[in-house]
């Protein structure tokens, strides 16, 4: 029977400014990246996520980022690795101890947003980023990019490696992600988004923007939090999956 894990970015609204419905996303989900505030995330909002996670059994993974809060971590930067290190380091340990306090343990680590997209290729900050997992927890699984060489170097360096899709991101017919900033970037039909995935989890395809079949093997399906439907699209993505008897469960 076919199984797969559904994730989504939460714990990112910060003081007075909310990013997402992260309530209704955890009875959804079965995974959530939470943000550790270096690109999103205020210390009571990012515990009160954790709570509300560990009530529901969803797996916590630390969404750690570049500091970049006025660009909400997607805004690609030039880390030394001494500080790289040092940062994810640090990111991972504030999430770990709010996590004690919530009940639940932090079980993976998933980058964000431009970190994310530079450690898939960058050979250079991806050792950083591995080198810091591993330091500070190194039972801790590395949710990467489905395809890219970071799951080939993550693996070298004895990390547990989980492969990622991306349910609402456009494909290139290389299997990589659509740049937002071109057309067919984000996707905002639910059911479009919801056919896509189980195909994808039936198949290993996903349709790219020129209509070819991009071949993508994952083991996690991710759902932006942070957009308008965010809650609708994940819902219907559940839904399908469920529907044809897809299990959904964490992988941590």
């Amino acid at each position: 029977m076919a199984r797969i894990d559904l994730n989504s970015d939460l714990g990112e609204s910060f003081g007075a400014w909310t990013m997402g419905d992260d309530a209704a996303m955890l009875e959804i989900v079965t995974s959530a990246n939470v943000a550790c505030g270096f690109h999103a995330g205020d210390p009571a909002g990012i515990l009160q996520t954790l709570r509300e996670a560990a009530r529901r059994g969803v797996s916590i993974g630390a969404h750690v980022a570049y500091p970049d809060l006025s660009g909400f971590g997607r805004r690609n930067m030039d880390v030394a690795s001494a500080d790289l290190r040092a940062g994810v380091i640090y990111q991972i340990g504030a999430l770990q101890a709010l996590a004690r306090v919530a009940g639940t343990q932090v079980r993976y680590v998933k980058p964000h947003g431009a970190l994310y997209n530079t450690i898939a290729h960058d050979r250079r900050q991806a050792t950083d980023v591995i080198e810091a997992v591993k330091a500070a927890d190194d039972r801790l699984a590395l949710v990467v990019l489905a395809g890219s060489p970071l799951a080939g170097w993550a693996r070298e360096a004895g990390l547990t490696v989980v492969a990622e899709a991306f349910a609402d991101r456009g494909y290139t017919p290389e299997g990589t992600l659509v740049s937002r900033r071109e057309p067919g970037a984000v996707l905002h039909d639910a059911d479009q988004v919801a056919a896509r995935m189980l195909r994808l989890v039936r198949e290993g395809v996903v349709e790219a923007v020129d209509g070819s079949l991009a071949k993508v093997e994952a083991d996690s399906i991710c759902v932006h939090g942070d957009s308008p439907d965010a809650v609708a699209m994940a819902r219907a993505v559940r839904r399908v999956l469920a529907d044809a008897g897809v299990t959904l469960a964490p992988f941590a």
